[in-house]
């Protein structure tokens, strides 16, 4: 199973393509269709839905298709950052299932669109550890954050995430941590600048003062399900750690350090998920777990406890999708 994906041929993209609308043909079956996720503090994602309201399967079949570019384009940053080797499918396969888990996340909901502006943003802050002068990557990585935030807002925290990454990369000058947030208030200031001019400003600002006032962290969303299927992938990850022996790693210091940034980045994901909501569509941990399970996986000796370990995850997440339509 590793070694078909290890390469890019025709039949990869072919078998990805099929994994996808298996995944996400229960929901077309179900008409799996929210429109509760619309809130004044996610302005984008609100734009995008309300073109859909004509039709909701035309909503589920855009979520499709996005989910299929976003698929694409996580396996082109890892490629492109050496993460996985340059004729990998691997991180396809592997973001596909992560972020096709359980039947909450095949649908539009507001981190899918979200993590268009978060991969740009991963890729963007790789690439700052290889260039001299990452000001403009900086000042880029906080507008997609700002982007990013205003389809889901608790994607927020990963400002922190910024700052964590730009000490691992050791550009530590404090004129380097403030270029982000420039970034980061320049989408708000036209936002806010906006809602001045028509006159409700204040109703906007009362929102995100709502936001903040109600925020509280929650265990409510989770279930035996999800949180088997965390433990399971977590614990899967600290193998390499006990067993580096059957792990022929790439371990250039550009590659080490884009996978300490994600460590981090899986952490922060890890908070998230106790966010107000469903725990399986604050997505930030399967994106820093796609980004490590690919680069574990595209430097393996010894395939057959992993392809075991693949098989599961892609029997799991078929299975949660289509047990509930027979039960």
């Amino acid at each position: 199973m590793i070694k078909f994906f290890r390469n890019s041929y025709l039949v990869q993209y072919v078998t990805i393509a099929l994994l996808l609308i298996a995944l996400w043909i229960p929901s077309f079956i179900t008409g799996n269709v929210n429109t509760a996720w619309r809130s004044p503090v996610t302005p984008l994602y609100n734009i995008v839905a309300n073109l859909f309201d004509f039709w909701p399967p035309a909503m589920l079949i855009f979520a499709m298709v996005l989910m299929g570019f976003e698929t694409l384009f996580f396996n082109s940053i890892l490629v492109s950052n050496q993460v996985i080797g340059r004729v990998n499918t691997l991180g396809a396969v592997t973001f596909l299932l992560m972020m096709n888990l359980v039947p909450a996340q095949t649908t539009f909901y507001p981190f899918l669109l979200s993590s268009v502006f978060l991969l740009m943003l991963v890729h963007t802050m790789f690439a700052i550890y290889q260039t001299p002068r990452p000001e403009l990557y900086l000042f880029n990585g906080g507008l997609f954050l700002s982007l990013a935030t205003m389809c889901w807002f608790p994607t927020l925290l990963l400002a922190l995430w910024c700052v964590v990454a730009l000490s691992i990369v050791h550009k530590s000058v404090i004129r380097l941590h403030l270029i982000p947030f420039i970034g980061l208030f320049f989408p708000y200031f036209v936002y806010f600048f906006i809602h001045f001019l028509k006159g409700d400003l204040l109703t906007v600002w009362q929102a995100y003062a709502d936001f903040f006032n109600g925020f509280h962290l929650t265990i409510q969303g989770f279930s035996w399900l999800k949180v088997g299927l965390m433990a399971f992938m977590l614990l899967t990850l600290f193998i390499p750690m006990v067993m580096p022996q059957i792990y022929s790693l790439e371990k250039t210091i550009a590659v080490r350090t884009k996978i300490a940034m994600s460590y981090n980045l899986m952490l922060g994901g890890i908070l998230m998920l106790f966010f107000e909501g469903d725990p399986m569509q604050s997505g930030v941990l399967f994106l820093a777990l796609s980004i490590l399970f690919s680069y574990y996986m595209a430097w393996l000796d010894r395939l057959k406890w992993a392809n075991i370990t693949f098989v599961i995850l892609m029997l799991l997440a078929l299975a949660t999708h289509y047990v509930p339509l027979f039960v």
